[in-house]
């Protein structure tokens, strides 16, 4: 599951009741604040999913907060900022699913508004750099990006694919979630590297109060 919180706007226990009710075994939320975080843990994530990173600070500019992953299976090769970026540093953390050793990553570009193009696409361009890496990589997060932005399909390239486009059931829509008109585009991604043996069965989203944006849930499978 990933969820954009909106500022550290987004309710955490709804959070961690559809952790619950989904059985989510990977969670990565974006824009946390520490007292987002801290809200979560009061709720009961860290009874639920016991292992967790939380990322560094925006090197440059802030980006509405930091990103976090949160999972139930151990972690190892921890790391708070995988690669430079200034706008919202990445959290990361390798897992053991199945027989593969998957590396989730927690993403969060800039948004490609008016003035901030350069700092969206320099985002997205370190994304895609870690397509020069042999690891199992699930990126999970808000891309800002749909797949209307030439510059998200180069990021996938040759070696990730959308579990969204992957899972042959259309769009699902994520963004706005707190307008009166139903979220109008797709611009939260699960991201996956196409040789990792991941498979996306399941896509679906949920609205959590005090966000902008609906969760994205997936059942994803490692062999």
């Amino acid at each position: 599951m990933t969820l954009n919180t909106y500022n550290g706007n987004a309710s955490a226990a709804e959070i961690v009741s559809l952790v619950k009710r989904y059985n989510v075994e990977v969670l990565c939320l974006e824009e946390l604040t520490d007292a987002e975080v801290r809200a979560l843990g009061a709720a009961g994530l860290n009874a639920v999913l016991p292992h967790r990173v939380i990322s560094d600070a925006a090197s440059e500019i802030n980006n509405g907060g930091r990103n976090g992953i949160w999972t139930a299976a151990p972690m190892s090769n921890v790391s708070t900022n995988l690669l430079p970026i200034n706008t919202s540093s990445m959290p990361a953390a390798d897992i053991v699913v199945g027989g593969t050793t998957v590396r989730v990553v927690a993403v969060h570009p800039n948004s490609p508004v008016r003035g901030a193009q350069g700092e969206w696409s320099q985002g997205l361009s370190v994304i895609q750099s870690l397509s020069g890496y042999d690891h199992a990589y699930l990126l999970c997060g808000d891309f800002n990006s749909t797949w209307d932005h030439a510059r998200f399909r180069e990021l996938l390239g040759d070696t990730f694919v959308d579990a969204g486009e992957q899972s042959g059931q259309g769009f699902h829509m994520t963004y706005p979630s707190n307008k009166k008109v139903p979220p109008l585009i797709e611009i939260d991604h699960f991201v996956y590297s196409k040789s990792s043996g991941i498979v996306a069965s399941n896509l679906e989203t949920v609205a959590v109060s005090g966000s902008d944006h609906r969760a994205l849930i997936g059942i994803l499978e490692a062999s």
